[in-house]
Formats: C-alpha cells, sequence, structure tokens
C-alpha cells in the first residue's frame, strides 16, 4: 500500500460548513440535481453544489508545489487527474512547472468548460466507470481528488484499478470518517457520495481491487 499524505487536509479544514441546516433543506432534490454534474453543480446555488466554483489565484498553489514536489515532476513529465473539474489545480501546478503534459478527465462537461483559460491541458469528457484510453505506466503521476467515492462499490473495482494501470506514481483523495459524528456529517454534507465507507475499509478496498499508491482522506468534524 501507497503512503497517507496530508496535501489537501488543510485547505480542507478552512471551510466552515453548516451540517444540520444541509440535510434540512430538500436534501434528496438536492441531491438529484448535484448528480446531474451541470451548471447547478457548478455555479448555481450552494444547495447544489459549489455555489459557484471559481478560480482563486493561489488557492490550491500550496497543493500543486507539494505534489510537484513529493513526486519530482519536471518539464515533459506526464500528469493524469481523474475528475478534474475544472482544472484549477492543474493550472497551478502549470504555473509551477509550465512543461508538464496534463490530462483532465470529467464526467461534466460544464465543469470542463469552465477551466482557466490559459490552462493547457488536454481536457476531455470521460466517465470513470469505463476503462482509462492510455497504455500500462503511461503517466508520471495520476491524481484524482473527491472524485471516486462518486462510484458505487462494483464500480470502484475497475476505477482504481485504472488508475494504478496508467500511472508510474499516484494520488488519490477521498471522503471517509473515524467516528459515528463525523460519518453524521458527512451523510449530511454530501450531495453525490456512493461509498461511504471509513479509513480501515477504504485501505481494505484498496488492497483488495488493486490500487497501491499513495492516498488521503479529508473528514467532516
Amino acid at each position: 500500500m501507497g503512503t497517507l499524505k496530508n496535501f489537501v487536509t488543510p485547505l480542507h479544514q478552512a471551510t466552515k460548513r453548516a451540517y444540520i441546516e444541509r440535510m434540512c433543506d430538500d436534501k434528496v432534490a438536492c441531491m438529484l440535481k448535484a448528480k446531474e454534474y451541470g451548471y447547478d453543480y457548478w455555479d448555481g446555488d450552494r444547495r447544489h453544489g459549489y455555489g459557484g466554483y471559481k478560480y482563486l489565484a493561489g488557492r490550491w498553489a500550496p497543493v500543486a508545489r507539494a505534489l510537484i514536489n513529493n513526486y519530482g515532476l519536471r518539464a515533459g513529465s506526464r500528469v493524469l487527474d481523474i475528475g478534474c473539474g475544472k482544472g484549477f489545480l492543474l493550472y497551478e501546478m502549470q504555473l509551477i512547472e509550465p512543461g508538464l503534459e496534463i490530462v483532465g478527465l470529467d464526467i461534466s462537461a460544464a465543469g470542463l468548460a469552465g477551466k482557466h483559460p490559459e490552462l493547457r491541458a488536454d481536457m476531455r469528457l470521460h466517465d470513470a466507470r469505463q476503462p482509462l484510453p492510455f497504455a500500462d505506466g503511461h503517466f508520471d503521476l495520476t491524481l484524482s481528488l473527491n472524485a471516486l467515492h462518486n462510484l458505487r462499490l462494483p464500480e470502484l473495482r475497475l476505477a482504481l484499478a485504472e488508475k494504478q494501470r496508467v500511472g508510474r506514481q499516484g494520488y488519490l483523495l477521498l471522503e471517509s470518517y473515524r467516528s459515528e459524528q463525523e460519518l453524521f456529517n458527512l451523510q449530511c454534507w454530501a450531495l453525490t457520495c456512493e461509498s461511504f465507507f471509513d479509513v480501515e475499509e477504504w485501505k481494505w478496498i484498496y488492497n483488495e481491487f488493486g490500487y497501491h499508491r499513495d492516498f488521503e482522506f479529508i473528514f467532516f468534524e
């Protein structure tokens, strides 16, 4: 198994969330709207998703720098982001190392359409439940942040194995919990999550489904 990392947790902890209010705000209807992954999810009302996911200069820079330094990326290194959304992390990586060869995949056409206009990357529509169209070990680093927990357990087997297959190094961020309170908070807040597992369950899944790269969890404390 890979190494537990701490790249995104500080950024995640900087946001305050009203868990009970979201759970009581017609949550099922909001979940169904969010799972369309359209305009409403990215830039509509906060109850349907991000509530306006805009580029904030430097917000993702510490994460981008940590990834580049930790995985020894340089000009010519190939990076794949599965579930890249608007690609703001990829843009910050490009600013630090302009020579990266970047591919971003996402199920949302609305997300891809909102990418930073100066991001030089191959941005493609792709469903993570399908095989990746790349050769074994094609990428120096494969990323996936807050995306694969939106798959059901049978779908995770292929997605994790494919992520492992195409990348020589990998980093995966997912939502998880360590206590009943964190599970409750996660269930209140999550709109698109399909797989609710604690840390040990996720580690078991990684081993069982053939994912042996690095990982991180975010918790809703």
